[in-house]
């Protein structure tokens, strides 16, 4: 069993800011960034990290130190065991359990990294989307409404809600992951963030600005392109294309941002 005090350089009873100021000086000179990425620092931050979140914890903690109790008590009776024993087959044993147990924290490491890499690139494909429909529907202003009966409105109503329903709960979502009301002033170290959580990289206020800037941008430069082509290429369309823009262009980029979505979420699981 891996002693944690040890591997933090602390003693038992330690508070909890010496167990977050011990990770965070040990952090910076194991975290794998820091050391060209090596497999061996991998492992030795890893090790670090399982300790400082079991020791961080006041629950983890307490049934981690009843769990180092029990076998201190157990070697001090049976210290001829073989995994207490000093000789080479008990050592490689060790070994062993020990190399297992750090491949699982960095396997699930690696694990919590690829979702976080999914999560930030179903952000990205959920903006750009919003922005590309709103720029096409701005450019070609179809003409859906006009041709829809009272069957078909409901239906476009419908999905207009829908969509937007889905469009407002994943930005919630990505605001609540990635924005904070403030940026944090200069970190204490490059692992201030895996000890006191995720730093978030934007603030409400830019991220905000962003989406609405580029929701304005988009739609302006859709409505300039087509008027630019609105007497070659969408004038040969007069079915589809309008030369006005009317209200019901709304409810189209929510629409698409909703199907488009779901088409990337069935490829994934798909994947």
């Amino acid at each position: 069993m891996v002693d944690y005090y040890k591997v933090l350089g602390i003693k038992r009873g330690a508070s909890t800011r010496e167990v977050k100021s011990a990770y965070r000086r040990l952090a910076r000179r194991h975290h794998p960034d820091v050391n060209g990425g090596s497999e061996s620092a991998a492992r030795e931050f890893a090790i670090i990290s399982l300790a400082y979140r079991t020791l961080s914890d006041p629950q983890d903690r307490a049934h981690y130190d009843s769990q180092l109790f029990r076998r201190g008590a157990t070697s001090s009776v049976s210290s001829d065991s073989v995994f207490h024993s000093d000789n080479p087959h008990a050592r490689r044993m060790r070994r062993v359990a020990v190399q297992a147990r750090m491949d699982k924290v960095v396997d699930n490491l690696i694990e919590a990294e690829r979702r976080e890499t999914y999560a930030m690139q179903r952000a990205v494909f959920t903006v750009v989307s919003l922005f590309l429909s709103t720029f096409f529907v701005a450019a070609m202003r179809p003409r859906l409404w006009e041709h829809f009966g009272w069957v078909g409105r409901a239906l476009l109503v419908t999905l207009f809600l829908i969509g937007l329903w889905h469009l407002f709960a994943r930005m919630r979502e990505y605001f609540q992951r990635y924005t904070s009301p403030r940026r944090s002033p200069i970190h204490d170290s490059i692992m201030q963030e895996a000890a006191e959580g995720p730093t978030k990289p934007f603030t409400s206020f830019a991220a905000s600005s962003f989406l609405i800037g580029g929701y304005a941008a988009s739609f302006g430069i859709g409505l300039l392109l087509g008027e630019q082509i609105s007497n070659t290429i969408l004038g040969a369309i007069p079915f589809l294309y309008d030369p006005q823009v009317r209200p019901h262009l709304i409810f189209y980029p929510p629409i698409a941002v909703l199907v488009i979505d779901t088409m990337h979420s069935v490829a994934a699981k798909m994947d």
